[in-house]
């Protein structure tokens, strides 16, 4: 045998060992490799599914406002050009009507009552003289002893004792009054909110002395859009929420006749416990409950938040998740209001949703309890 011929039977028998080793990995079916096949199709996790739900949910309208008192009352000053004396409360004192609150110097109001008192002595004397000269005057009239200008002088001057009289009592009864101006009284049950009396000070009439908030009463005045006034009634209960993070419930009391027009809000008062949490000139938020409507809702663990919007997981026929998008409503609870974007008959991953993406397989169970209802990881064995 020639050296070329040789060198062409190497070439041809490589060529049918390569021919032979190709066979040999190509499947006998004429399929894909098996194992890819298993790999591709192999659940990423097991997960229970859900569906819509009809939900009894309550109809609630929000409101934000300020706490302030019910009535507050100003305290002053009655009596004019008087030294304050004492101050018997401070601010946060609970006081009862007609308490002492604070008391001015009396003594020279005192001595001018005692003059008042000895000016009415005396026009009470001068009374009692000129009624007896008129009726000694009167008695005399038929006798034709004095004449008759003599006796209308003795009446006149009868007159005009009784008119000094009255005045004298007029003004002793000013000062009295002034007298017991000297002591600064409650107006109503309540608490003081504010003071402003200084031990020393010599006051006008009028000043400013304490603030009083009447009956220790505080009212929620919230502000709620127009359009939904027409839904708020007197006796209305109201949840609302201070800013410690405690929770009061108030009553509606009244809604105002009137919107702002720039706002486009109108005002509604909610009278609130006395004994609560709440303070004056706190700001809160709260809501009232005014009904209940049917809706379909899905579990909160079910609505995924992705780039802004609510999307869930629904689960085709053949296992494989699509990512869809819904609008979502109220959240009461555990459960949250889908308002569009899903069937009622559409399966989606209860939980664990986090985890998949848009096409990846997922292995569904009946049981949740065989998932992790915070993770969609299976509690015990693993995806088959």
């Amino acid at each position: 045998m020639t050296r070329q011929s040789a060198g062409v039977a190497l070439t041809v028998a490589a060529l049918m060992i390569v021919m032979i080793v190709a066979l040999m990995a190509w499947p006998l079916d004429g399929e894909p490799n098996r194992d890819d096949a298993v790999a591709a199709q192999k659940p990423a996790l097991t997960v229970s599914v859900t569906s819509l739900q009809p939900t009894t949910l309550p109809i609630r309208i929000t409101a934000t406002g300020n706490i302030m008192p019910w009535q507050e009352a100003s305290v002053g000053t009655e009596a004019d050009g008087l030294r304050l004396d004492d101050v018997k409360v401070n601010v946060g004192d609970s006081v009862t009507r007609n308490q002492v609150l604070a008391t001015f110097a009396s003594e020279t109001v005192s001595a001018e009552l005692a003059q008042r008192r000895a000016a009415t002595a005396e026009a009470e004397a001068a009374l009692a003289e000129a009624e007896a000269n008129a009726q000694r005057a009167r008695q005399l009239q038929s006798s034709g002893a004095l004449s008759a200008q003599q006796i209308n002088q003795y009446m006149t001057v009868e007159r005009t004792a009784q008119a000094r009289l009255e005045a004298a009592r007029a003004t002793e009864t000013t000062q009295r009054l002034r007298l017991t101006q000297t002591r600064v009284l409650a107006p109503d049950d309540g608490v003081i909110s504010a003071r402003s009396a200084t031990v020393g000070a010599v006051l006008p009439a009028g000043q400013e002395l304490f603030r009083l908030i009447r009956g220790h009463r505080l009212e929620w005045r919230a502000e709620v859009a127009a359009a939904d006034l027409a839904r708020l009634q007197p006796g209305q209960v109201a949840q609302l929420r201070a800013a410690d993070d405690q929770m009061v419930e108030g009553r509606l009391r009244m809604v105002a006749p009137t919107v702002d027009t720039q706002t486009r809000n109108g005002l509604v008062y909610v009278d609130l416990p006395t004994d609560g949490p709440a303070r004056a000139g706190m700001f809160a938020r709260g809501e009232f409950e005014v009904g209940s409507d049917r809706v379909m809702t899905l579990p909160q663990s079910a609505v995924l938040l992705r780039d802004g919007f609510s999307y869930v997981l629904r689960v085709g026929s053949d296992g494989k998740v699509i990512q869809t998008k819904v609008t979502v409503g109220r959240r009461v609870g555990q459960d949250v209001e889908i308002t569009q974007g899903l069937d009622t008959e559409a399966q989606v991953v209860r939980s664990g949703g986090g985890f998949l993406g848009d096409g990846d397989v997922v292995r569904v169970v009946d049981d949740p309890g065989h998932v992790d209802q915070a993770s969609g990881l299976p509690v015990s064995g693993g995806a088959q």
